[in-house]
């Protein structure tokens, strides 16, 4: 027996025990798909948006480890033509159920995803994955069978599991595989071949308090009262020689080529930067001073 053997087996027993992604649909589930009102999950919280899917009506849809009755009796009430692979002789089940209650036709089919898929090039528009390469080997070769048996432009709408359930116990209560992970350091730190379990979890709950202590001393850097910004206030530049400045700027307003009627809309200052500028300009073909410079 290989493992997806066993894993079926598993997976059977479940669905026995009243898994809840091996609970059919009921008929008012199927009745409200009919008038437009439905929702299906690739991941367990998080409803499909609509629009990934398009006009289901008349596509050739795959549901790809997909048994349990609760998503390809969805689309076949939108209109979709199904056909469900499920290595679950029991998520299969549900499916039979549900398509002999409501009367619709699907193609079941038994067979290890991990496998050649049983169906030519381009068979379908869309292929609708939830979550179960979890629980396979290599995923790569799923894949590929996905991008052989798409048509050109379909669609491979699959969920996936991050790993991230895998560390915490059955309960969802203890951190168990981050703990497992951690025990090489810490066995270097307690100078012993391996520590045991207890021995990681006290470990890392002093290494948190310690790093809670630490935290806890720093104090955030906020605004100071009273100020917009946590930088000091930007000191408006003033020349060294305030007289010579405005002599200097007096000067450049009064010797620039500007028609008086025009030199009247602007100030003293206006104009004698105006002068620098149109003098680079004139020189360079651009001015680069930069705002001191043109100050000075």
């Amino acid at each position: 027996m290989n493992y997806q053997d066993e894993n079926a087996r598993a997976i059977d027993r479940w669905v026995e025990q009243g898994w809840e992604w091996g609970v059919p649909i009921t008929h008012a589930q199927y009745a409200a798909a009919l008038r437009g009102e439905w929702d299906v999950l690739l991941t367990p919280t998080k409803p499909v948006p609509h629009a990934w899917f398009g006009e289901l009506k008349g596509k050739k849809v795959l549901g790809l480890a997909s048994g349990g009755g609760q998503q390809i009796p969805i689309f076949a009430a939108l209109g979709a033509e199904c056909t469900v692979l499920d290595y679950s002789e029991k998520q299969l089940e549900s499916e039979r159920l549900v398509a002999a209650r409501e009367g619709y036709a699907v193609k079941i089919v038994r067979a290890d995803m991990t496998k050649p898929l049983p169906f030519a090039d381009g068979s379908f528009d869309l292929i609708f994955h939830p979550v179960s390469n979890c629980y396979v080997e290599e995923v790569r070769p799923i894949f590929r069978e996905c991008y052989r048996v798409l048509r050109p432009g379909g669609v491979l709408l699959g969920g996936y599991d991050n790993g991230f359930g895998y560390t915490v116990d059955e309960a969802e209560e203890r951190v168990i595989r981050e703990l497992q992970e951690l025990q090489k350091p810490f066995a270097v730190l307690l100078n012993c071949e391996r520590p045991s379990s207890a021995e990681a979890q006290e470990l890392a709950e002093r290494l948190h308090a310690r790093r809670s202590g630490i935290r806890a001393g720093i104090v955030p850097v906020g605004i100071p009262a009273g100020r917009a910004s946590l930088f000091q206030p930007r000191r408006r530049p003033t020349s060294p020689d305030r007289v010579a400045s405005r002599d200097r700027r007096r000067l450049l307003a009064c010797s620039g080529p500007m028609p008086p009627a025009l030199a009247a809309r602007f100030t003293v200052g206006q104009l004698a930067v105006l002068h620098i500028v149109a003098a680079e300009v004139t020189a360079k073909g651009v001015c680069g001073l930069c705002i001191d410079a043109i100050a000075a």
